[in-house]
Order: structure tokens, then C-alpha cells, then sequence
């Protein structure tokens, strides 16, 4: 799949207000772009972005107080010089921050290079931070997946299955019971480091809960903002079956935590039967409690085969 890119100009509008920068040099080159090559190849949003770096040409360069003196306390020509090669690198954006004036044979040499060169009273350190997590956010893998997504007892559970099983019914019991929805039919996962992902609603959903029968329901304004969430962690999958399907492909007790497979992390996965009678939202939440032990290295079905192995070599009394 082709990466995304964004271009000076969006980084600099998306960050005008919070980073309060002035653009002071390279404005002709507002569409320049990150080179998607060096998206690719780098591991997290931190190679992106980044204090002045010579061997990393492709990040956005900031500038802090102790990078503008290393620039501008020296010789003119070793000024020049200094700056002439971070230009020769040609990095998609640099910035200037601490409130740092930008010395004038930066200014001029980016004006000639097309280089976008930002100035803000931010300390560089704020700088890089905010940066590092707008970026893992837009180069974040993602994909869209069928479910109701929910914080249920603080874990980020993605509920799936079978069509006419009635997840978003048990999403609103869920909710009734004191806990949050993140996004309904579709949610957007992104896997923003090696090991994490997390899930957001789309926009357009935002809110919204439709139940057969009473259609749309805006859980914001019937439960209030606790019942909803902006984004969770994904933690746990908990997919519903029909019993024929449980009998067929899946174990009635597991030796092995299941797992899923979700952007090349896995995430671990409950299976619960849907049949008449049963409270689902209880086991539901049973899930969620176990997978709490097991996050703390409390593994209930290997200490019960520990029990069993022990009783075994007692014997029978």
C-alpha cells in the first residue's frame, strides 16, 4: 500500500494555533513533501522528527537554543558553512524554536533552497513532542474493521461476530451498566507503535449507536459524555458465535489464550456462545475482568492445571 504524505503546508495550518509559528522562509515550496522512501523505512514517528541531525536528513529539523548558538557563535564563514550543508541535506522542514531569532544566512539560504523554514516561541522539546504524535497519528497503519468498540472496565474491547448475534444491543446494555462507547459498525484502527493499537470512530458515526427496531440512538445526549469515548487502546476481542459454530471450530476450554491477528500485533481473544438465556453483558465483562489477571501475569487456567499435576503425584488419600 502506498504511504500517505503530507505536505508543508498542511503541517504548518494543522499546528498554526497550538504551536503558534510563523513561516518565515520557503514558501514556495508549501507542497513540499516528506520523501516517502524515508517513511518507509523509518521505525516510529520519532525518526521523523527531530533535534538538528546531520545523518538523518529527512526529518523535520528543530532548532533549539543550544543548536542556533553551535550555528551563530562562530565565524560568518563558519555560520555559512554550517548552515549550507543542513540545506544541502535538504530536509522537508526545519524550526526554529525557543524563541530563537533565526540566524539570517538560514533564513536566506532556505529562501533560495525552497526549504520551509518555521520560527516559534515554543521550547524546542514542546516542539518535538507534539510533532512526534500528530505524525504517528497520520503514518499510523490502519484499518477498518466490522464491530462495536467499547471501554469496558477501562480495557479497549472490540466486540465482533456473526450478523443478527446483536452486538450493538449488547453494546447498549454494556452502556447501561456504567460503560463507554468508542465507535459503533465500523472502527478505524490504527497500530500507532510495535506493540499498540488503537481504536477511533469515524466521524460521520461519531456518538452513534443503531439498535433494530429504534434505529439511531445519540448515546451522548441519552447517557451523557461519560458513556462515550474519543479513542481506547485495543486490548481485547470478544467475538460472538451461534453454538454450532462453537461446537465446530473452537475449543470449550482452551489450553492457550486466543489471539487475533489485527496490523501485525496480536491482540487477545474471547469466544462466548450466544444462546437464548444467557446474560451476555455479564460474560462480557467476566472476559474483561480475566483478561485484567492476565495483563498482571495471573494465568487462572495454568495454576489449575498446576493443581491438577500436584494432585496427581499425591495420589489418591
Amino acid at each position: 500500500m502506498k504511504p500517505k504524505v503530507i505536505s508543508a503546508d498542511a503541517l504548518f495550518e494543522d499546528h498554526r494555533e497550538s504551536l503558534g509559528w510563523q513561516w518565515l522562509a520557503g514558501q514556495s515550496a508549501s507542497e513540499r513533501r516528506f520523501d516517502e522512501l524515508a517513511i518507509q523505512q523509518a521505525r516510529s514517528s520519532a525518526d521523523l522528527v527531530g533535534h538538528l541531525n546531520y545523518i538523518h536528513p529527512y526529518r523535520i529539523q528543530v532548532l533549539g537554543e543550544r543548536e542556533v548558538r553551535y550555528l551563530i557563535h562562530s565565524g560568518q564563514d563558519d555560520c555559512r558553512r554550517r548552515v549550507s550543508r543542513i540545506v544541502t541535506l535538504e530536509p522537508p522542514v526545519l524550526v526554529v524554536a525557543d524563541d530563537q531569532p533565526a540566524p539570517d544566512a538560514l533564513v536566506s539560504m532556505c529562501e533560495r533552497a525552497h526549504i520551509p523554514l518555521f520560527s516559534t516561541t515554543g521550547s524546542a522539546a514542546h516542539v518535538i513532542d507534539v510533532l512526534r504524535a500528530y505524525l504517528a497519528r497520520h503514518f499510523a497503519e490502519r484499518a477498518t474493521l466490522h464491530g462495536v468498540f467499547m471501554d469496558i472496565l477501562g480495557i479497549g474491547v472490540l466486540i465482533t461476530g456473526e450478523s443478527g448475534l446483536g452486538k450493538s444491543e449488547l453494546g447498549l446494555e454494556l452502556i447501561s451498566r456504567g460503560n463507554g462507547l468508542v465507535a459503533d459498525d465500523a472502527v478505524d484502527l490504527y497500530r500507532i507503535n510495535q506493540n499498540t493499537i488503537e481504536g477511533r470512530c469515524p466521524e460521520l458515526l461519531q456518538n452513534l449507536l443503531e439498535v433494530r427496531g429504534i434505529g439511531l440512538l445519540d448515546i451522548k445526549q441519552i447517557f451523557g459524555e461519560t458513556a462515550v469515548r474519543r479513542k481506547m487502546r485495543l486490548k481485547l476481542i470478544v467475538h460472538l458465535v451461534r453454538k454450532e459454530t462453537m461446537e465446530r471450530d473452537y475449543e470449550r476450554m482452551p489450553s492457550e489464550p486466543l489471539h487475533q491477528d489485527v496490523l501485525g500485533v496480536p491482540v487477545r481473544k474471547a469466544v462466548i456462545q450466544v444462546v437464548a438465556g444467557r446474560n451476555i453483558a455479564v460474560l462480557v465483562e467476566a472476559a474483561v475482568r480475566n483478561t485484567i489477571l492476565q495483563l498482571r501475569g495471573i494465568d487462572t487456567y495454568a495454576e489449575f492445571t498446576q493443581r491438577q499435576r500436584e494432585a496427581m503425584e499425591r495420589g489418591p488419600r
